[in-house]
């Protein structure tokens, strides 16, 4: 091997795989066996998060960054003038377990541009993760972009040896996909992923039945919206992921804010990339549709189509539905105490089981966890509650905002924080 070489490709590719952030290890549960290597469901250059919050390390590359499409939003389209690559299948599997067995990493996340046509790269793509699982028998996580336009036997294949798949959707609706990337077509990403969909289920009812039967991609399949490329909004980015899950249960949506990588009239300025606050906020909305009972309707107003930059989705919610409130938290529905600002659902599961022994009070909620800074302007208790006066006051934003200490002044930390 020429370790030179090797280390250009993987700076190359390894670099242009940074603009893809739909990289998690979450669902993934594959059990080691006997004589094999790794483990996913153990912890995890990287760094993404299963879903008890445990930091997992992932080798995230492109198979290449040659492509045959010319998305003007990609850094790897055909016409960009940029150093190209491309890895071997043997080279993939080599950096993969020999970074695993240095303890770089605990999987691999591999996507790649296409070259030649999709089968062509997702047989390639199929083939490391069979080399993987079959000759080294890695068990750790791994994670596969699916390529629109492949074969259903290379998809029902990679599968059966990847822990999730999935196809990026880039742009959110279709207008703005043919404007910046006319070869692509979201009727062409919709066949796979349902098929995925299907396929998914399909196992799940056989291993039901018959406890041999094979796992097919177990953490299930994902997507990725670019923002603010095509000047979409954030009701049509939340409606269109909620479409998405509703109808190919997708596991996850990630967003991406837009990073300039050209001058094009179609595209927004170089000097206005998208602030990763608005990110941000579309992560705490999609939160709210998948763990918090909202439906997208309910999340923004038509008349503002866009996310307060200033107060999470959840605030924003409440301030405009006033009349639901005070939620009577000695009561209450669990649907009613997740609505709660400040109130996470965590909080509101030991809020069911406290409340059948004793009457709570504010101070329960903040030994439970609760972010009474925000929740004790929306709840009520047997006794009298002082802050509940603000309710009918015109100001009470500023007076929530007033009470907030933190600022919340990373991605990451608002993003695990704010509910």
């Amino acid at each position: 091997m020429n370790f030179e070489r090797i280390s250009e490709k993987l700076n190359i590719l390894a670099d242009a795989a940074k603009y893809d952030v739909s990289c998690s290890s979450s669902g993934g549960n594959r059990k080691n066996t006997p004589g094999g290597l790794g483990n996913s469901s153990a912890s995890g250059i990287c760094h993404t998060y299963t879903e008890d919050g445990r930091c997992v390390s992932l080798l995230k590359i492109l198979l290449t960054n040659y492509c045959i499409y010319d998305c003007i939003y990609c850094v790897s389209r055909k016409s960009n003038d940029i150093k190209r690559a491309a890895f071997t299948v043997e080279e993939v599997v080599d950096l993969t377990m020999n970074f695993y067995k240095r303890n770089y990493i605990e999987g691999l996340f591999l996507s790649s541009g296409i070259f030649k046509d999709a089968d062509f790269t997702m047989e390639r793509l199929v083939r490391i993760a069979k080399e993987l699982r079959t000759v080294h028998r890695f068990n750790g996580y791994i994670h596969l972009k699916t390529i629109p336009g492949a074969s259903s036997e290379l998809l029902r294949e990679a599968g059966l040896y990847a822990d999730r798949l999935s196809i990026n959707l880039e742009i959110p609706t279709a207008s703005g996909l043919k404007l910046l990337a006319p070869d692509k077509d979201h009727e062409d990403m919709k066949k796979p992923m349902d098929y995925l969909k299907k396929e998914i289920q399909l196992y799940k009812d056989e291993r039901k039945v018959l406890r041999s039967t094979p796992k097919f991609a177990p953490a299930g399949q994902s997507s990725q919206f670019i923002v603010g490329a095509a000047g979409e909004n954030d009701i049509q980015i939340i409606r269109s992921a909620d479409f998405f899950y509703k109808n190919y249960n997708l596991k996850r949506v990630y967003y991406s804010g837009y990073v300039p990588v050209t001058q094009d009239a179609r595209l927004p300025s170089l000097q206005t990339p998208v602030p990763l606050v608005r990110e941000n906020r579309l992560y705490q909305a999609d939160w709210l549709m998948r763990f918090y009972g909202f439906d997208a309707r309910e999340i923004l107003d038509p008349r503002a189509p866009y996310l307060d930059l200033e107060i999470d989705p959840k605030l924003a919610w409440a301030l405009r539905n006033p009349q639901v409130f005070p939620v009577p938290v000695q009561s209450a529905s669990l649907e009613m105490l997740l609505r709660i600002p400040g109130i996470g659902r965590k909080t509101a599961r030991k809020i069911l089981s406290t409340r059948r022994f004793e009457k709570l009070t504010m101070e329960h909620l903040r030994k439970m966890g609760a972010a009474v800074n925000r929740a004790k302007f929306f709840v009520d208790f047997s006794t009298t509650n002082p802050f509940l006066k603000h309710l009918d006051s015109l100001q009470l934003r500023q007076v929530v905002l007033s009470g907030t200490t933190s600022k919340y002044q990373d991605h990451f930390s608002q993003q695990l924080t704010l509910f």
